[in-house]
């Protein structure tokens, strides 16, 4: 799988406020937090920047066809205008 991040980039400390008694057991079920944590993260960012795309597909396939149905037939608006 292709990284969606640079693995390269350095790491620094940040500051979560996380359940501590969850904390204790991740801790005892690895000897890498840190590593975990950074893979679910990278997994939630591939998956969160995936269904945005999808999502602004989605829109402009949506906005294309409601300008091709304007252009074709006009605003459906006119009908109703009073201007």
């Amino acid at each position: 799988m292709l990284a969606i991040y640079d693995t390269t980039a350095p790491k620094r400390p940040v500051n979560l406020s996380i359940n501590q008694d969850l904390v204790a057991q991740a801790r005892g079920l690895t000897t890498n937090l840190s590593a975990e944590v950074e893979a679910m993260l990278a997994s939630f960012v591939e998956r969160k920047t995936l269904e945005l795309r999808n999502d602004r597909e989605r829109l402009k396939k949506s906005t294309d066809a409601w300008n091709d149905f304007n252009s074709r037939h006009g605003s459906i608006a006119d009908e109703f205008s009073t201007l």
